[in-house]
């Protein structure tokens, strides 16, 4: 039997969350983030400098365009989306660093991180039931 220790452990060896890769960009450390939706997903909003490689293109594509090496998070749109499961997979079976960024797109946007489309970068509103909406004041 696996012990919870055990499980966790594994779990968060695999699993990151929309926060943890936030923090993680705005300490500077090379992530190669990739986004594994459909174009039309894409042009609706993705995470600013995120790789666009839909999950059946991994094979073809990261071997050339993402150095092996590089720590990987790949996220699809929801936690109802399996597609990133699918690309994790990809990634892994490629020898690459990878991690499932649990929430996806969909967390990433409620907790008011950084967004990309054809309209520039954008901040929605932080929704309360994901994130803190910090508010800011002026000396």
């Amino acid at each position: 039997m696996t012990s919870a220790t055990d499980h966790f452990t594994a779990k968060l060896s695999h699993e990151t969350d929309a926060s943890d890769v936030h923090a993680a960009r705005k300490a500077g450390e090379q992530l190669a983030v990739v986004d594994v939706r459909s174009d039309e997903a894409w042009a609706q909003g993705r995470i600013v400098d995120a790789i666009h490689m839909h999950y059946s293109e991994i094979a073809a594509r990261a071997p050339q365009e993402i150095p092996q090496g590089t720590p990987v998070v790949v996220y699809c749109w929801s936690p109802g989306c399996n597609a990133g499961d699918k690309g994790a997979l990809e990634f892994a079976k490629l020898g690459y660093d990878v991690k499932l960024m649990i929430g996806g797109f969909e967390y990433w946007v409620r907790e008011g991180y950084p967004v990309e489309d054809a309209d520039g970068v954008h901040r929605r509103p932080v929704d309360p039931l994901t994130g803190i909406a910090r508010i800011r004041t002026h000396a």
